[in-house]
C-alpha cells in the first residue's frame, strides 16, 4: 500500500488584472490589423468571461516568464520549509533546454533537491502531481511540491501570425481568416500557475489524502489533435520543427498552438471520459453518491453537457450541484487549471472533513486523460 500522502497546502498565481472578452485583441493584437471573425463565435461557445495574460499592456511585451509564474504560485503557499522534490508540468516552457523544473528551482533559490519536469499539455501538471505523490508514497521524499503552469499569451500575440498572413495573401483573399485551428486557440488559452504541497501527515485545519491517481493515453488508436512546433502532413502524421527552414517557422506559423477541432469534437468525450472512467469506476468501486466534489478541467463550457452525459454513461452520474469549476472567471490555463480550481475550492471553506473529491483532467494532444481522487481529513 505504501505511505499515505496528504495535500496540506495549495497556491495559485494569475498575472495582472483580469482581461475581459472585449479587451483580448487590445492586449494580444489583431492579426493582419483586422478583428478576428472567429472571436465572438468561440467566446460565445466557451463561456469564458475573463482571463489573465502576463503581458504588459503599456508595452505589449511579455512581463513574466513561465518559471516566474510557477515560482509565484509556490510562494503563494506561504513559508513551507524544506522540500525534497519539485515536480513541474507545463505545455510551453520558456526554453527547449534546460527543463522547466530546474528553471523554477533557480527562481526559488531553494537548497539542493530533486527537480523533475513533466512534458505534455494539460495532463503534464497531473503527471507532475503523480510523480510527487509516488515519490512520497515510495518513501523517497517526505515533502514534495507539484505544479502546473502555462504562459500561452506570448505565442498568441498577433505579430506571430502576421508573416503567415502576408505569405498567404492570395489564399486569404478567397478565405479571409487565418486557419481556424490556429485562431480558435487565441480565444481559449490564458496564463496562470498553481501548486500543491504534499506531505506524509495531515497539517493545518484541512488536508486532503491523495487516495489514487489514474493516467492513461489513447495514442494507440487516435492521431494527434493539438500540437505546436510542427505541422500536419496529409496522412495526419506530424512534421516537426527541425524539418522546416527557419523561414518556414514564421511563414507557416510552425510554433503556433494548433488544434484539429473536428477530431476534438469527435473523440474527446469518448476517449478521455466515458471509456477510461468506466474502467476506473469498476476498478476503484466508485459510487456517485460518495463523490462530494467533481472538479472537471474543461477547456470550454461547450463540453460540460457532454461530460455530464459521459460520466453518467460510465456509471458515475454526479449531479451538477456537486461540480466545481472557475473556468468562467479564470479561463483555460491548461495544465494549471486543475491546480487553480483546487486552490480556490480548498481555500473557500466549503470542503468538509470526510468529503471526497474527484478531479478530471483531459488533454487533446493525442487524447490522454487523468483522474485524481482525494479525501478531506
Amino acid at each position: 500500500m505504501g505511505i499515505d500522502v496528504f495535500l496540506t497546502r495549495t497556491g495559485a498565481f494569475l498575472p495582472f488584472e483580469p482581461v475581459s472578452n472585449d479587451e483580448i485583441e487590445s492586449v494580444l493584437g489583431m492579426v493582419g490589423g483586422k478583428p478576428s471573425r472567429a472571436r465572438r463565435l468561440v467566446l460565445r461557445s466557451n463561456g469564458i468571461q475573463s482571463r489573465h495574460y502576463a503581458i504588459d499592456r503599456a508595452t505589449g511585451e511579455p512581463a513574466m516568464t513561465n518559471a516566474q509564474l510557477t515560482a509565484n504560485a509556490i510562494r503563494a503557499m506561504g513559508d513551507i520549509g524544506r522540500v525534497d522534490t519539485l515536480a513541474t508540468g507545463t505545455s510551453l516552457p520558456d526554453q527547449l533546454m534546460p527543463n522547466h523544473a530546474v528553471m523554477v528551482h533557480g527562481e526559488l533559490g531553494w537548497p539542493r533537491l530533486e527537480a523533475v519536469s513533466c512534458a505534455g499539455i494539460c495532463l503534464s501538471g497531473a503527471a507532475a502531481f503523480k510523480h510527487a505523490w509516488l515519490s512520497i508514497k515510495a518513501g523517497e521524499s517526505k515533502r514534495a511540491v507539484a505544479t502546473g503552469s502555462e504562459l500561452a499569451s506570448p505565442i498568441m500575440l498577433a505579430r506571430n501570425f502576421d508573416p503567415e498572413v502576408e505569405h498567404k495573401l492570395q489564399q486569404l483573399e478567397e478565405r479571409p481568416e487565418i486557419a481556424f485551428e490556429k485562431d480558435f486557440l487565441r480565444w481559449m488559452l490564458s496564463d496562470g500557475a498553481g501548486a500543491v504541497l504534499l506531505e506524509t501527515a495531515p497539517s493545518g485545519p484541512l488536508s486532503l489524502r491523495v487516495d489514487w491517481i489514474e493516467l492513461s493515453s489513447a495514442a494507440h488508436e487516435l492521431p494527434v489533435c493539438m500540437y505546436a512546433g510542427a505541422d500536419k502532413n496529409d496522412d495526419g502524421s506530424l512534421r516537426g520543427w527541425l524539418r522546416f527552414t527557419n523561414g518556414d517557422w514564421q511563414a507557416k506559423s510552425i510554433f503556433a498552438v494548433k488544434q484539429d477541432v473536428r477530431l476534438l469534437n469527435e473523440h474527446v468525450i469518448r476517449a478521455t471520459v466515458r471509456e477510461p472512467l468506466a474502467e476506473i469506476v469498476d476498478k476503484r468501486r466508485l459510487v456517485a453518491s460518495e463523490i462530494d466534489w467533481f472538479l472537471p478541467h474543461v477547456s470550454s463550457a461547450f463540453f460540460s453537457g457532454p461530460v455530464e452525459q459521459a460520466i453518467a454513461e460510465a456509471g458515475l452520474p454526479i449531479p451538477r450541484e456537486r461540480w466545481f469549476s472557475n473556468l468562467v472567471t479564470k479561463g483555460n490555463t491548461g495544465s494549471a487549471s486543475p491546480y487553480i480550481m483546487l486552490d480556490e475550492l480548498f481555500r473557500s471553506g466549503r470542503i468538509q472533513k470526510g468529503q471526497k473529491l474527484l478531479m478530471y483532467i483531459p488533454e487533446s494532444g493525442r487524447f490522454s486523460t487523468g483522474f485524481i481522487h482525494l479525501t478531506a481529513v
